[in-house]
């Protein structure tokens, strides 16, 4: 059986290894969302990694509602991607763009106070982070058909824009409540058209937009992410296995590079749900590279390799703290605790000096 160090081709890209760092919102870009020359030294620190999946990076302005957080539609945000990316790759990494539109989650501030575009007229729970601190959500619109087709647009634009920046590969991001998990999830998605309804009907977007990313980047440099169980920012679904078993199959069939899925348990710290795990049926359906995440250590990162369940672990807030995570794991040393205070704050504090694992044993 496989080990987490063992190598493992995902698509068109050789990994060294089958532990991924998962994608990580660190808000660490410009109010225009450009990458900042930080972010070079943060994600070089990381090359150690199988594969980078890079912090959720929004496809258009109307997508994008997290302060601080990068894009990728205008030509600022992809030059200041490629030092970025640059650096990581003279470090021997790898990294995969995470494309992201938020949907309902966009908070109107961002839109010059415009309504955020979801599947249906829903208000996601909670609050949103703005520039001017949290605030409640508000009433989405549902999307047009007009709406969609510019949004597939700008998938494209996207993908177009990330490969001149340099990424090995792009991923979908399609889940943990945003738009096109709120199209996927009956919680979220009350349409009555092609886009509404039956669980292939709810899956068009996913499929739609999964092909724009083929169309542009080949389908072995194409991933896909999904959070099929539980609640995600209000999003959910009665019966999971009947929308993401289907879309699973789709996707093995369209040969993309590889599947990740977030699934949460009845115990996890990052979103809790007694809805079963749906991985051992997409296991059955999907023929590629499969990754899990979600709260894994190494002995049950390890286990689920040994026993089949996945190819690789995406491993997302141990990254944090410890830039020479595949070391520690490897060697068994300990880990560096993560300062929540710093997850989104600008600068270097808590981004980039964290100790390596030499820097601790000469301490």
């Amino acid at each position: 059986m496989p080990s987490l160090f063992d190598p493992i081709q995902l698509g068109a890209l050789a990994a060294p290894n089958r532990i991924l760092m998962a994608p990580l919102t660190r808000a660490r870009a410009s109010r225009e969302h450009v990458p900042t020359p930080v972010m070079a030294e943060y994600y070089a620190q990381r090359a150690g990694a199988g594969l980078i999946l890079s912090e959720a990076t929004g496809i258009s302005r109307e997508g994008l509602g997290w302060p601080h957080a990068p894009g990728l539609w205008t030509e600022e945000q992809v030059e200041g991607w490629k030092p970025v990316v640059e650096a990581l790759h003279k470090a021997g990494g790898r990294i995969f763009a995470q494309l992201w539109h938020m949907g309902r989650i966009v908070h109107p501030s961002f839109l010059d106070g415009a309504r955020p575009l979801s599947s249906s007229a829903t208000t996601a729970p909670g609050q949103a982070h703005t520039y001017d601190g949290k605030q409640d959500y508000a009433e989405a619109r549902p999307a047009t058909k007009d709406d969609i087709a510019r949004v597939l647009d700008d998938y494209s634009r996207a993908t177009r824009n990330a490969l001149r920046a340099g990424f090995d590969g792009v991923q979908l991001h399609a889940a943990n409540g945003y738009l096109i998990d709120q199209f996927l999830r009956a919680g979220a998605n009350h349409r009555d058209d092609d886009y509404g309804g039956s669980p292939e009907n709810r899956g068009r977007l996913l499929r739609e937009a999964v092909q724009r990313l083929i169309d542009e980047a080949g389908a072995d440099r194409t991933a896909v992410r999904f959070s099929p169980n539980g609640n995600s920012q209000g999003v959910e679904d009665p019966d999971p296995a009947a929308v993401f078993v289907p879309a699973a199959q789709f996707l093995s069939d369209a040969g993309i590079a590889f599947l990740e899925l977030r699934e949460q348990t009845p115990d996890g710290t990052f979103g809790r749900t007694d809805q079963p795990r749906v991985s051992p049926a997409i296991r059955k359906v999907f023929k590629g590279p499969l990754v899990l995440n979600q709260d894994y250590d190494l002995a049950r990162a390890q286990a689920e390799l040994t026993s089949g369940n996945a190819d690789a672990i995406a491993f997302g807030r141990p990254f944090i703290a410890n830039a020479d995570l595949v070391a520690r794991l490897r060697t068994g040393a300990p880990l560096n605790a993560p300062d929540v205070q710093t997850f989104y704050s600008q600068g270097a504090e808590g981004y980039t000096d964290y100790p390596l694992l030499d820097e601790s044993r000469a301490a």
